[in-house]
This record gives C-alpha cells, sequence and structure tokens, in this order.
C-alpha cells in the first residue's frame, strides 16, 4: 500500500533576511543567491514537519510492516538551475513554529521560524546560542542523512527517507520535522560546499502545503500489504491469459476522504469454452497470477502516477477473489482518480505475458 500523509507546517530560512518568517508562503525553495562579485552567497533552506501519529498507531498495531517512506516536494518554476546537483534532508534539532509571515510582507514579518530564530525575534530563541552559527539545527552522521540528484533538469522530489523516519518512530531522536538544503555548514561558512562556494547553482522551487494547487508536499508510506487465502478458487492459468478481461465489483462513483476501501478485481477468460454445466462459466471466479498483478492510482484529471506499479500495489486475494485496499484520507478530496491494473504472467519464461487494463474505473474523493 502507498498511504500519504500531508505535511503539518512548513517555512522556508533565508540567509539573506536573517529574521524574516515566510511560514504561509505558497512557495518553498531551496535558493542560492550569489553576488556579481562573488563576495556575497546567501542560501535558504526548508523546514518541514509531517505529524506521524496514524503511521506510529498502524506500525503498533501490526498493520504497517516494513515500510519505506519518500519525502515528495513537486516542482514549482525553478529558476536558473545547473544541469546537475543533489538535495539532502536532515531531522531537524529542536522545535520550531511556523508563523504567518509570507517573504513579500513589508514590514517584515518576524514571529516565527526564521534563519536565525526557532520561533521569532521578540523574546525568541535563537536555533544556536550565537547569532553567527544560524540557518537551522540538525542531526547528522549515518542514518541521520538522505539524499535525492537531479541529472540534466529539474523534476518532483521524491526522496528516500527511511532511515530518518525510522528515528523517529522508535523513539531514538523526537520528531521536529526535515531539514532540505544543498550540502553545507549550520552557518553557510564552508566555502567548498554547495551552499558556501561560488558556484550558481540556480533556485529550487516547491508547492508548499499552503499552495492552492494539487501539489502540497506530502510523506509516503509504502509497504507490501498484499494477502493470499485463495481457499478453493482455482487460477486463471494458460492460454485463459491470453485473451482476458479483468473488471471490478460494486466500484462506487465516491468515497469519503475518511474511508478505508476495499476494492474488488475479477479477471476472466473473455470468451469461455463451451461447457455443459448448470453454471454459466463466466460467472466462475478465478484469481490473478500471485505476486504479478498490480494495480495503479492516477489523478483523473493531471494523470499525475500517484500509486506506481510495485511491490506496494499488489493485488491480494481471498475465497472471494482479488482485491487491495486504500486508505482515502491520504488522498485530496474533491478529485477523480482512476484505477489501471498490470497482470504479469509467465515470469521469467518465453511463454510471459505483461498485459495492462484501464477501462474507465474512476472514482471522486469527497469531504
Amino acid at each position: 500500500m502507498h498511504y500519504f500523509t500531508f505535511a503539518e507546517k512548513d517555512s522556508t530560512l533565508y540567509q539573506a533576511s536573517g529574521s524574516l518568517n515566510s511560514g504561509m508562503d505558497e512557495i518553498i525553495e531551496v535558493r542560492k543567491d550569489v553576488s556579481d562579485s562573488g563576495e556575497t552567497v546567501n542560501s535558504s533552506r526548508i523546514v518541514i514537519k509531517f505529524n506521524l501519529d496514524t503511521i506510529s498507531g498502524s506500525l503498533n498495531s501490526g498493520t504497517i510492516t516494513n515500510a519505506s517512506y519518500f519525502l515528495n516536494l513537486y516542482d514549482a518554476k525553478p529558476e536558473a538551475l545547473v544541469t546537475s546537483q543533489s538535495l539532502y534532508a536532515y531531522p531537524v534539532s529542536g522545535s520550531w513554529i511556523m508563523g504567518d509571515g509570507r517573504s513579500y510582507d513589508n514590514p517584515v514579518t518576524d514571529e516565527g521560524c526564521s534563519w536565525y530564530y526557532k520561533d521569532g525575534e521578540t523574546d525568541g530563541t535563537l536555533w544556536d546560542s550565537q547569532v553567527s552559527a544560524s540557518g537551522g539545527s540538525w542531526y547528522s552522521g549515518s542514518l541521520y542523512e538522505a539524499s535525492y540528484s537531479f541529472d540534466h533538469k529539474t523534476s518532483d522530489v521524491r526522496m528516500n527517507v527511511t532511515d530518518i523516519v525510522n528515528k523517529w518512530l522508535d523513539g531514538t531522536i523526537p520528531n521536529d520535522g526535515f531539514m532540505v538544503k544543498r550540502s553545507g555548514s549550520v552557518s553557510n561558512a564552508n566555502t567548498g560546499s554547495d551552499e558556501g562556494n561560488t558556484t550558481r547553482f540556480g533556485n529550487l522551487s516547491f508547492f508548499s502545503s499552503d499552495t492552492h494547487t494539487k501539489y502540497p508536499p506530502t510523506l509516503e508510506t509504502v509497504w507490501n500489504d498484499s494477502k493470499y487465502v485463495p481457499g478453493t478458487l482455482s487460477p486463471l492459468a494458460g492460454s485463459e491469459m491470453e485473451d482476458m478481461v479483468v473488471y471490478m465489483k460494486g466500484l462506487r462513483p465516491e468515497y469519503k476522504e475518511n474511508s478505508r476501501v476495499k476494492f474488488r478485481v475479477v479477471g476472466r477468460e473473455r470468451f469461455p469454452s463451451t461447457t455443459y454445466s448448470t453454471t454459466a462459466d463466466n460467472l466462475t471466479v478465478k484469481y490473478l497470477p500471485i505476486s504479478s498483478s498490480y494495480y495503479s492510482i492516477r489523478d483523473a484529471e493531471t494523470h499525475d502516477v500517484i500509486v506506481p506499479y510495485g511491490s506496494g500495489s499488489l493485488l491480494s486475494c481471498d475465497s472471494s477473489g482479488n482485491y487491495f485496499n486504500i486508505w482515502l484520507d491520504g488522498y485530496q478530496p474533491e478529485r477523480y482518480y482512476t484505477l489501471e491494473y498490470r497482470v504479469q504472467s509467465g515470469s521469467g519464461t518465453v511463454d510471459e505475458t505483461d498485459q495492462y487494463f484501464d477501462e474507465g474505473f474512476t472514482f471522486k474523493v469527497t469531504i
């Protein structure tokens, strides 16, 4: 399964304006501004936090097992990027307040997190005891760092942050969110790093949790929840797989956003062989190949892939046939989603087939 958690809070820390708060901006960004002379370098960093209560509870109950975690940030008009660079994520050390400011406020809003402060200028708390050591605070070292590389062009970020999230979930460190940045020291004083040198890397922009688009940041939890207990059902096999149809039972046009839904999937031979029986052969339920039948979910309007084919989207099977579960509280309400299927048979043999089924299986998530 793929479960999506929306950001609880986020903000950008701007070195160029040390006490500026931008907690309500629709964009979060990793900037690097270099003066014409190269003598002045100013960077920015992103802080972003996700509530892990649902994930933690599901781990404790055994619903989630052996999960991987991905930080998703969605591209929003980057500027002047070089062909190759990397972003890094670290766990923030210390709590912080998002604030109500915007980067274009005049006068500047300084209540909330900024390059200097965790919680605001007036009686605020510095990230470090010295203003010179500003720019946030984070844990580093083995299992405390994640990265994502861009090659030739910018893209949405899907960064594997499993090690960091596991540190939060097992209680090793408190969950104060991610620090997302280019490589560099706390105060951005290391001229040998991507943040501190004079190389112009451009500015990476992403939609924030306050965006009015469908692209807010998410923490994606992926685990294999498939189960196979087919009872007395027989598999679809051999020539039955060469020309078959896949359809859904009981698909409704709408589901509430907090629903946890079991979707039923049926595969059958398109033209069943003629037999003498009291039961129509096309009513006989058979199950699709174990460990090689998948579902995928797309946004019906933009066709963006929400759930890709993979180990987190395997079909399950019980005595009534194939199915899969979705937790819809991880999807955006008032949007339509399309279900697609991939069925692979004869894997690794000369008879291998790989079939895709998209018959307009669409549903809406409602408030």
